[in-house]
């Protein structure tokens, strides 16, 4: 096998089991993938070994010269000192027979219902490698506003000015001057990039699906014009990225000690259950899945279009759409603790009960999408 130029994924399908030297497998992949390069290494599941033997002993599977069933953890040591971190891993079809049809069907069922035995024939592995940090990229910050007159200049003074960053402010329709605050700031503002317009529809999400077709930053930011997390925060999470640590970096509020009134009792009961939902369906152990302080690198913008046509049930606030997608498509994801503060001025924009029926419907369907077989 032989790499000749960067590539954004190498996958090795069958592969580790026979190569005589996969170390030197490893180290030759490592050198040809770009500098957020993906690894994805598909075996069969070592707990099936002495099955696989005695269907061989008995002719009923053809015999294999020089197979190795590797286990995961000693394949994830061994690329561990190549620099590839583990982004996830698990493993599909349980029953791996068509049977006339039927078998699609059980598969689907016992894969939905066993996702956590690792019962599946077959184990899939994704892995990022670690390389040099990015140099001179260009960052958008997203500022989602309706009803925030009050917030938007205090929130823009405070983000600090290290960097020349592109500054997005979708409108909502409001009942305040937000609108006509923002188009002000965007003519009064000298260093950084502001760009101010009405969104096309409602909602927080529809505001920054709207932002992302206008986004020129390698590495974009949301991040509430509510001023409850920090602005000064922002340049920790974009360096985050920009060390490459990490592809997304998802804000926390729920490490800290909150500031009293910042989120009301039914608010942070809700939060913990999405969260601990959330965890299990992506398998990432994360701890505040609705915060709505994000970072991630432009790449996310074509994933996120190809999860919305896999899961076609809409996501209200956008916060689940984002993650999803990027523990779908493989990226690293960590979290940043914030200090999470009551708002000055305006009220809460969220519908606690219209929205968390929506994403209940969103979880259950995400759920099957994330541990079931595609076919």
């Amino acid at each position: 096998m032989e790499l000749t130029s960067n590539y954004d994924v190498v996958i090795l399908t069958d592969i580790v089991e026979s190569h005589p030297n996969i170390f030197e497998l490893f180290s030759q992949i490592s050198n040809n993938l770009k500098i957020d390069g993906k690894l994805v290494i598909s075996t069969f599941n070592s707990k099936y070994k002495f099955l696989i033997r005695f269907l061989e002993l008995l002719n009923l599977k053809d015999k294999t010269k020089k197979y190795s069933f590797i286990h995961n953890k000693k394949i994830k040591n061994i690329v561990s000192g190549l620099g590839f971190q583990e982004v996830s891993h698990y493993s599909r079809q349980i029953f791996p027979f068509k049977l006339f049809g039927l078998g699609t069907y059980l598969n689907l069922t016992l894969e939905a219902v066993f996702k956590f035995a690792n019962l599946g024939v077959k184990t899939y592995s994704i892995y990022r490698v670690q390389k040099a940090k990015f140099e001179n990229s260009k960052k958008t910050i997203i500022i989602p506003a309706k009803n925030e007159e009050g917030n938007l200049r205090p929130l823009i003074k405070r983000i600090p000015r290290d960097s020349n960053y592109q500054i997005l402010i979708p409108c909502g329709y409001s009942e305040d001057e937000t609108f006509s605050v923002a188009n002000s700031i965007m003519k009064e503002e000298n260093f950084f990039e502001v760009e101010t317009f009405m969104q096309s529809g409602t909602g927080k999400a529809n505001a920054v699906w709207d932002s992302l077709n206008l986004a020129s930053g390698d590495f974009i930011a949301i991040l509430d014009a509510d001023i409850s997390v920090e602005p000064e925060t922002i340049p920790k999470f974009f360096e985050i990225i920009e060390n490459n640590h990490a592809d997304f970096v998802n804000g926390t509020r729920l490490i800290y000690q909150m500031e009293k009134g910042s989120m009301r009792r039914i608010n942070h009961f809700g939060n913990r259950a999405f969260q601990y939902l959330v965890g299990k369906i992506i398998n990432e152990p994360l701890s505040d899945s609705l915060c709505g302080t994000k970072v991630f690198k432009k790449e996310l913008i074509e994933d996120l279009a190809f999860w919305q046509s896999e899961t076609k049930t809409k996501d209200p606030f956008g916060d689940f759409d984002l993650i999803f997608t990027a523990a779908y498509t493989g990226k690293k994801i960590i979290e940043y603790p914030i200090h999470y503060h009551a708002r000055q001025y305006g009220s809460t924009q969220i519908s606690r009960f219209r929205d968390g029926f929506k994403l209940i419907k969103y979880l259950f369907n995400s759920y099957f999408l994330f541990n079931t077989s595609r076919h």
